[in-house]
């Protein structure tokens, strides 16, 4: 069975899938066979021939190569808000069973496979269910992607406690420049080494990808 990531983060546009490619990569370079999932997906467009894109998705299977993209994102939908606001409109109940179902045929051919949560730790998947409960049932450690930026100690610290105390292990965090020249970065970047007490990658900044 394939070692698994639950890739979340402090806040939704952080970096999550920016930090995902990079750890693909990572992995690819030690010769795993690494395959990405991005269980909810909200925020596509229709493209001219009929296909649903979501860019997040784009750029996880332009990493990996995957081509079965219904197995990799089950629930995709088409206006960029909460998955809960999103799915309810749609019609559609997200099921856990639907999504660790995807995740085990996923594992089955790769030695790694990283899931990449939508918005922040306790985004709403419906009325009842989270990202955290998602983690929570697929048993994966958890990497947590740290937008850093003014706000971003209160933020990582809160959810390295929600993480915790959830029962699921912090495996490690990211450290993502969001931002050219954060004031006070270091000192920033030390107070979160110290106090998260968790591995640590640092992600240099990356300007904006042009639309599409």
């Amino acid at each position: 069975m394939a070692q698994g990531f639950f890739i979340t983060g402090t806040d939704t546009e952080i970096g999550k899938t920016h930090s995902a490619v990079q750890l693909i990569r990572h992995y690819q370079a030690q010769g795993k066979r690494v395959l990405a999932m991005k269980p909810v997906a909200s925020g596509c467009d229709i493209l001219p021939d009929g296909r649903w894109h979501n860019d997040d998705v784009a750029r996880l299977v332009a990493a990996t190569g995957q081509t079965d993209l219904d197995l990799m994102n089950p629930y995709r939908f088409l206006p960029p808000v909460s998955p809960h606001i999103a799915a309810r409109d749609a019609g559609i109940a997200i099921s856990l069973d639907t999504i660790c179902a995807h995740y085990q045929r996923l594992a089955a051919d790769a030695d790694m496979v990283l899931v990449e949560g939508a918005g922040g730790w306790l985004a709403p998947l419906s009325d009842t269910l989270d990202m955290q409960a998602l983690a929570q049932r697929l048993a994966l450690p958890v990497i947590l992607v740290v937008g850093m930026r003014l706000g971003c100690i209160n933020h990582a610290l809160l959810t390295a406690q929600a993480i915790r105390a959830s029962g699921c292990t912090l495996a490690g965090w990211i450290a993502n420049r969001v931002v050219p020249n954060q004031l006070a970065y270091a000192d920033n970047l030390a107070t979160l080494s110290q106090r998260l007490g968790a591995p640590l990658l640092t992600l240099p900044f990356e300007a904006p990808r042009t639309a599409r």
